[in-house]
């Protein structure tokens, strides 16, 4: 299985007491440093938070110094377990999983547009180009091919040229 990247200022809060709520996560938490977020996935069917949480800090450093104080800590009588988060898992992308939700890549999604209109509009610029080159080359062709005729013309009268050409073809 591939390795997920861990989020180093996004924290998995395991053991979570009934009574803890978001508010007495972030209390618990902000001593360390500015948070940015602070989630409690509820479980649909109970509407009460499945017992882990996840607290994102603004810097990596905040998030590793709650992690180092708050792993093992109680809070409202449970210990808590609490590490790196891993990306959240959703529906969809490989192996039927993403890292990431759908629109999180909508800006690189316009940029990925952006680039292969670019490319398209430069394809149809080479291929004209090309059309060009080579309508050039015939026109050379032909002109050169009229010359020839003109020499073959000259050879018959002169009678060198005639010679010089047999030795040629036979050489050939």
């Amino acid at each position: 299985m591939a390795q997920q990247a861990v989020q180093k200022n996004t924290l998995y809060v395991g053991g979570l007491a009934e009574e803890v709520n978001e508010a007495i996560l972030h209390a618990a938490f902000i001593p360390f440093g500015d948070i940015k977020d602070v989630k409690t996935p509820l479980d649909q069917a109970t509407q009460k938070h499945r017992s882990f949480g996840f607290v994102t800090f603004l810097e990596k450093e905040d998030a590793a110094a709650a992690m180092d104080n708050m792993d093992g800590a109680e809070l409202y009588g449970r210990v808590l377990t609490v590490n790196y988060a891993l990306p959240e898992r959703i529906k969809g992308g490989e192996q039927g999983w993403a890292a990431q939700p759908i629109w999180a890549d909508a800006d690189t999604w316009f940029e990925r547009q952006q680039q292969e209109e670019e490319m398209q509009r430069i394809q149809v610029e080479n291929q004209a180009a090309m059309r060009a080159a080579e309508e050039l080359h015939r026109k050379k062709l032909a002109e050169e091919r009229q010359g020839e005729k003109e020499d073959e013309t000259e050879m018959k009268d002169d009678p060198m040229a005639r010679a010089e050409a047999e030795v040629l073809n036979q050489s050939n």
